[in-house]
């Protein structure tokens, strides 16, 4: 068992040896049983330091809670020294004044986010439109609309007036036209009426009626299509350029096409901002994931991500309270869209991440920028630990795309949280649309499961305490897996205990999402994280395109069916993934291998040992 792992590792771990006179006093006895029950079989001929806690397991014989927790606050503490900026950000405050300033300043953003997200769903509100007639105003101005409308369109057998067709005008006079009536009808000729509307939406602004109803499904695929394309280029422009200038470009992208779309003049323009602010969207996402994880150390780190998605539930309600109360749908892109311009003291508020700033061999910039954080938190770093950040035999640290390809630990990783991604982003898509089916209010469809899933967000804070991050995604997922399979043997009629699951369903996955972030973003290296993050969004979005896709077949079952299938292959896959609970960052690719043949080994490891 244990020469299988030192073969891997060029070199096992050794006996277990003194954890210190700090951690000695907090184990105790404990501590040396434990050590002694992790003796290896090989000969020693590599040791890395964060290798000794981390061997450290509870015997089966020993089931104490507190002892578990003791370990894992050791193991962090040994993972802490190995990670040469979580020692640093220790000295700096681990979540001082400057911290909390980072957080905070997620929360319109997050908003923000969701807000230009979910727009379109009230975009396209369903109209009743009439053909219209105004014609026969030139015969008798003194016409009401009622009687227009008898005189001028035909009528449905259940009595009700035809929505694309109209009589043929004709050059009579109005006795002529009441006594004869009129017979031939044709397509509308000069646009729609919406009588019965009482709110502007894109249908009855742009007349997307009678046909051309597929715009509304267009508008949805433009969309994805952005999230596609920005998840591609941005997470690799994060990586090249900088967290720093790609929040700032994201934006001024929300700036300039999410708050523009006000003021679109024609529905193809209206497509062409949806687009782009989709890549804005997604860009400001893996940008400010990799910012606050490059920040913040262990529960802090995982404690803000979850918030800046709090936040993003709270942008789905802010919407929907904004799109009840206004009657147009410019005037919801200008009140909703205004808060957008006081970002723009991002210029001179965001920091930029030191570890990325090191990766580059902006060694100056690191070191002014954790000064200013350890000054804003009144803390004084030593100059003895700063100099530590100099990386051994060369400057900047190379990698590519390429590398996700090359890398056999980064192309698993990459992957499984893909197919992970795909199946979230297509199972929640499927559950919003078939809740759309139920004829459920089209604000409760957004304002219920926005408040459900800030619960479920929190509820992340005590799951990733107690299970770790594999073991709360999988746990999540389960959870959503098990809704889809309820919605899918539940018969049709119950249509109360159907909206029930995919309430549920939408929870879980909300859940899974937040803690999807925080692992994928700790096990990726420094130097690809945001091109990780782009690439496993990518796949979001593509499973995103194929719920619209698959919603549309004949067959009913099909589409939660697959969210089955998808959801149980997610499950497998999880479970091949190490754990990054306690466990520092990956830096550079030489560093994130050997860390990952670590953690693969100890997980080898624990499996045989149990």
């Amino acid at each position: 068992m244990v020469v299988r792992c030192g073969r891997e590792l060029a070199g096992a771990c050794s006996a277990m040896r003194s954890l210190g006179k700090d951690r000695a006093a907090l184990t105790g006895s404990v501590s040396s049983q434990l050590a002694t029950e992790n003796n290896c079989k090989v000969k020693q001929r590599y040791h890395h330091p964060s290798e000794t806690l981390n061997q450290l397991e509870v015997p089966e014989h020993i089931h104490s809670p507190s002892l578990e927790m003791l370990l894992r606050r050791l193991r962090a503490m040994e993972a802490q020294q190995d990670d040469k900026f979580a020692s640093i950000l220790d000295v700096v405050g681990k979540f001082g004044t400057f911290q909390r300033r980072l957080v905070a300043l997620t929360f319109i953003p997050n908003i923000l986010l969701a807000f230009f997200m979910f727009a379109d769903i009230f975009m396209f509100t369903a109209q009743k439109p009439y053909c219209n007639t105004s014609w026969i105003l030139a015969i008798d101005p003194n016409l009401s609309e009622a009687e227009q409308l008898n005189l001028t369109l035909p009528r449905e057998p259940n009595g009700s007036f035809q929505t694309c067709l109209m009589y043929l005008p004709v050059a009579w006079d109005l006795d002529s036209i009441i006594q004869f009536g009129l017979n031939y009808t044709v397509s509308c000729q000069d646009g729609w009426i919406y009588p019965e509307t009482k709110k502007r939406s894109l249908v009855n602004e742009f007349d997307l009626v009678c046909g051309k109803e597929s715009n509304m499904e267009g508008a949805q695929t433009m969309f994805l299509a952005g999230l596609l394309i920005g998840s591609l280029i941005f997470g690799f422009v994060s990586d090249k350029l900088g967290r720093y200038p790609t929040i700032l470009m994201s934006l001024l992208g929300l700036i300039i096409f999410g708050f523009g779309a006000a003021f679109v003049n024609t529905f193809h323009q209206y497509l062409f901002f949806r687009f782009v602010v989709s890549q804005a969207l997604v860009c400001y996402a893996i940008s400010s994931v990799c910012l606050a994880t490059e920040w913040l150390v262990g529960q802090h780190r995982a404690h803000a991500i979850i918030l800046e998605h709090c936040f993003f539930s709270m942008g789905v309600m802010f919407l929907t309270g904004l799109a009840y109360i206004l009657p147009h749908w410019r005037l919801l892109f200008l009140v909703g869209g205004a808060p957008v311009f006081p970002l723009i003291s991002y210029i001179w508020m965001l920091p930029e991440s030191p570890r990325w700033l090191m990766l580059k061999g902006k060694l100056g910039a690191a070191k002014r920028v954790l000064c200013y954080a350890a000054s804003v938190n009144e803390k004084t770093i030593p100059l003895s630990l700063l100099d530590k950040l100099q990386l051994p035999g060369k400057k900047v640290t190379k990698a590519s795309v390429l590398d996700f390809y090359n890398n056999r630990h980064l192309r698993k990783v990459t992957l499984v949280m893909g197919c992970v991604w795909f199946t979230v982003g297509y199972s929640y898509f499927t559950m919003s649309l078939k809740l759309k089916d139920f004829g459920v209010n089209i604000n409760l469809t957004q304002v219920v499961p926005g408040l459900m899933e800030v619960p479920a967000r929190l509820c992340c804070i005590f799951l990733l305490e107690l299970m770790g991050r594999k073991w709360s995604l999988i746990l999540t997922l389960f959870q959503g897996s098990l809704m889809c399979l309820l919605i899918l043997i539940l018969p049709p009629e119950l249509k109360s205990m159907m909206v029930l699951m995919i309430v549920l369903g939408e929870f879980s996955l909300a859940a899974s999402a937040s803690v999807f972030f925080i692992y994928t973003a700790e096990l990726l290296p420094t130097v690809l994280r945001a091109t990780g993050l782009g690439l496993v969004s990518l796949a979001w979005a593509a499973g995103a395109i194929s719920s619209l896709v698959v919603i549309q077949q004949k067959l009913t079952f099909l589409p939660i069916f697959l969210c089955c299938i998808s959801a149980f292959l997610a499950l497998f896959l999880c479970s091949l993934l190490p754990e990054t609970q306690d466990q520092p960052l990956s830096d550079t690719l030489e560093h994130y291998s050997l860390q990952m043949r670590m953690r693969l080994c100890r997980a080898e490891e624990r499996k045989q040992t149990h």
